[in-house]
């Protein structure tokens, strides 16, 4: 009886899809037509982008812990395939997120999230974790600074990375995977060697273009952020991290991690996520 009258009520109102399902259970709650119905606050959808050498389950154990306290997750595609490429994969992603959005991005991911938040007013904050947050015109090659691990790539790739070709790229353009070495050391230093192991055969390979492609107008300079630096992170030194998010306005937590704290600190970086969630409201 009550899935008739919710659907009898739906009909009569005709209720525009644009509205989205918060505003749908607000008038069935209030009895409005919709040109009079009352706002009714909706939690945000949390979305989070990975980066560069992982995939999309780095993040279960930050989902896992913002799940338990009532948020939708999404967790968004990243193909690697290069700034703008990955920035308008994730664009057309949010485009059918309904209502209010927290952003978050590990690592690559924050350039990503950063480009694709602008001019999209549903996303209310943003969440860096680890990450480069670049400027106009910046590529994150050149963030991290003389100090990252990755430095020597500059210079000689196959220091740090095995190359691979793939279909479709530009001349002098491959795909990079970290060396387990480089994962073990630099990588993920604080998870157990099993984990490091799974990491080095499981990453997902970054193309070079992912490196050297310059940002486009950044998202935060006009939507409020946060940010949580690991000072034990060797892949983007904290000194660099933290002069990003000065520059950005970023509200920063630092902890005791290295550059995978979403996988060594799950709970500390979903702490973090739900600051700026809260500060949505």
């Amino acid at each position: 009886m009550k899935q008739r009258a919710f659907t009898s009520v739906l009909r009569r109102r005709a209720v525009p899809a644009a509205l989205g399902a918060c505003a749908v259970l607000g008038l069935i709650a209030v009895g409005a037509a919709p040109a009079s119905a009352a706002p009714l606050h909706c939690k945000p959808t949390i979305v989070l982008e990975h980066g560069a050498w992982a995939n999309g389950s780095s993040w279960d154990g930050v989902a896992l812990v913002l799940k338990s306290q009532g948020y939708k997750v999404d967790i968004a595609p990243n193909g690697l395939r290069g700034l703008s490429e990955d920035t308008a994969q994730l664009r057309a992603y949010l485009a059918n997120v309904n209502g209010p959005v927290v952003l978050v991005g590990h690592s690559y991911g924050g350039a990503v999230i950063s480009d694709a938040a602008t001019g999209n007013s549903n996303v209310r904050a943003l969440v860096f974790d680890d990450a480069y947050i670049p400027d106009e015109g910046e590529a994150i090659a050149t963030l991290a600074g003389p100090d990252s691990a990755l430095a020597s790539a500059a210079t000689d790739p196959t220091s740090v990375f095995r190359l691979a070709p793939y279909a479709g790229a530009p001349a002098g353009i491959y795909d990079t995977y970290l060396l387990p070495s480089v994962v073990a050391t630099d990588f993920a230093p604080d998870l157990p060697k099993i984990e490091q192991a799974y990491l080095a055969k499981t990453q997902a390979p970054a193309s070079l273009l992912a490196l050297g492609e310059p940002s486009s107008a950044p998202a935060w300079r006009s939507v409020p952020s946060w940010d949580v630096v690991g000072m034990q992170d060797k892949i983007i030194p904290p000194a660099a991290q933290l002069s990003m998010a000065a520059r950005a306005g970023s509200h920063v937590t630092e902890i005791n991690s290295s550059h995978v704290s979403l996988l060594s600190h799950p709970v500390q970086v979903a702490s973090v996520i739900l600051k700026a969630v809260h500060a949505t409201d």
